[in-house]
């Protein structure tokens, strides 16, 4: 039970960074208010409905299942406790030109068949040499980098071990990803499908690091398909905290963090209603773009080297030729000048690839019990964009365009997708930054180009004392597994200053629920 006389702390968001941080300090004993301006949790795992059907319109896997099952192990919950899991056989179905397909799956030496089969005897044993190196760069960061607090490049070497300079050289930090592909695969489809996780952090595969190989082992290590889509998965965070006594007020816009009269701490929220909540302890869990705004400061020229944005289109539709995984890729045949075009040009690429999200049916592409083959189903499909919305709004002559291309590019990789123009509902660079103040709808915070960029995000503490940081913009970085490690780094950063990581809510309550 919590202690009446318990300092209340202050998520700002709740987000999986917020949701996260309220798991830890509601597990830890502390007194919680989360403040969350839409109507429900998630943040950026958001739903949106459109024909009386819901869709995931925002993050649609779920990785590093690991994350979870350690933060939830502070309240002696597991994820799959409330919360349907499936681990997914086939990770993603890939097409290009003519409807040329290679499924990567689960299982590391059946993949490696299968991209014999299309690529050659060279491309197969070019992706088992892959797949160990990006396994062996995992290791080296989960523990040193991606579960630990924000480092440099000192303090990331001396963790790894400075008495092992093999390891730092399998990083390749001063090697682009694109670069790198190219020692493992002749054919240049599968640098296109192993660059496309530069993505995944909303970044060029031509600019990024190497080091993003660690993606595949990641996906190789476990992809999960949600039951009631991703959207679930914020929903069953929730309900968690609650239990653990945090309090959630929805519909509640932050519209200042605010200071002592010194500057140099935190003492509360003010609200767009214009209600003040104080609080010595404070949790950010937003775009790091937007906190000098919150905390009153000059505006800042816009800041460079944002991440992708999208154009995002959810609907129903009725899709023909090539057959669907859950998660569906369609290359474009210029890759290059697909990210030229956004992040020299800053402009939508006129030959997109395109992420279809097949959301009734499973990893292999079966439809779901209760779907019939032939009708319209639930599809989410996304095409990357520049993060320009707080500076140009796009019309419907742009977004025409957009679908267009996208129409033309999964025509010529064999699918036509019925009435998927018509989808009610479209999600542009501009939209999302009215949704996610301060990211100008960079999706994934600052593009992780460069070998300096990872070191490049704020860490956990902020700008004033008792004011911390969580959210995708800062470290570890984007995804929802990470977002949620920062929130966790957050929430352990915070109990840390205040002298105590407190008690196990489990042991104090002895299963009993607390008060709030």
């Amino acid at each position: 039970m919590v202690k009446a006389d318990t300092p209340k702390i202050v998520i700002v968001g709740a987000g999986a960074g917020g949701l996260a941080a309220a798991i830890a300090l509601g597990a830890a004993g502390y007194r919680v208010l989360v403040l969350e301006a839409a109507d429900g949790p998630g943040g950026k795992l958001r739903q949106v409905t459109t024909a009386g059907q819901a869709y995931d319109a925002g993050p649609t896997v779920l990785t590093m299942k690991w994350v979870f099952d350690a933060l939830l192990a502070r309240c002696g919950l597991r994820l799959e406790d409330g919360l349907g899991l499936t681990r997914a056989d086939v990770i993603a179905r890939h097409y290009w030109k003519g409807g040329a397909c290679l499924d990567l799956v689960a299982d590391p030496e059946e993949s490696r068949r299968a991209i014999g089969d299309f690529a050659g005897a060279r491309n197969a044993e070019g992706f088992r040499r892959f797949a160990e190196d990006s396994a062996r760069v995992f290791a080296l960061l989960r523990d040193s980098f991606i579960d630990a607090a924000r480092p440099n490049p000192v303090s990331l070497s001396n963790r790894i071990g400075l008495h092992r300079p093999g390891a730092l050289f399998a990083l390749q930090p001063f090697t682009t990803l694109w670069s790198a592909l190219g020692r493992y695969f002749p054919d240049p489809r599968l640098r296109q499908l192993f660059g496309r996780y530069a993505t995944y952090c909303g970044s060029s595969p031509f600019l990024s690091p190497a080091t993003l190989m660690l993606v595949a082992h990641v996906e190789q290590d476990g992809l999960w398909l949600v039951e009631g889509g991703m959207h679930a998965l914020a929903r069953r965070l929730a309900a968690i905290a609650e239990g653990l006594g945090v309090t959630f007020r929805y519909g509640a816009s932050v519209r200042t963090i605010r200071g002592d009269s010194a500057g140099r701490a935190v003492t509360g929220v003010e609200l767009e209603s214009g209600q003040f909540i104080p609080a010595s302890q404070v949790i950010y869990n937003g775009d790091a773009a937007a906190l000098g705004a919150l905390l009153g400061q000059p505006a800042q020229p816009q800041p460079a080297g944002r991440s992708l944005s999208a154009l995002v289109v959810c609907g129903p539709a009725k899709p023909r030729g090539v057959p669907l995984a859950h998660h569906t890729v369609f290359f474009s045949e210029d890759y290059r000048g697909e990210f030229e075009a956004i992040f020299r040009h800053g402009r939508p690429p006129e030959d997109p690839t395109i992420y279809l999200c097949a959301q009734d049916r499973d990893a292999s592409g079966r439809l779901k019990a209760g779907r019939v083959a032939g009708e319209a189903e639930r599809l989410y499909a996304l095409m990357n964009m520049p993060a320009d919305g707080d500076r140009r709004l796009y019309q419907e002559s742009d977004i025409e365009r957009c679908l267009t291309a996208m129409d033309r590019r999964l025509a010529a990789n064999g699918l036509t997708a019925g009435r998927l123009r018509e989808a009610q509902i479209v999600t542009t660079p501009d939209r999302f930054a009215a949704l996610y103040p301060g990211s100008g709808g960079a999706l994934y915070g600052r593009a992780s180009h460069g070998w300096m960029a990872s070191f490049s995000r704020p860490g956990s503490r902020g700008p004033l004392q008792g004011l911390y940081l969580a959210g995708g913009s800062v470290h570890p970085g984007p995804g929802v597994p990470m977002a949620a490690l920062s929130g966790k780094l957050a929430a352990d950063r915070l109990m840390a200053d205040m002298g105590s990581t407190g008690r196990s809510r489990l042991a104090a309550t002895a299963g009993g629920m607390s008060m709030r």
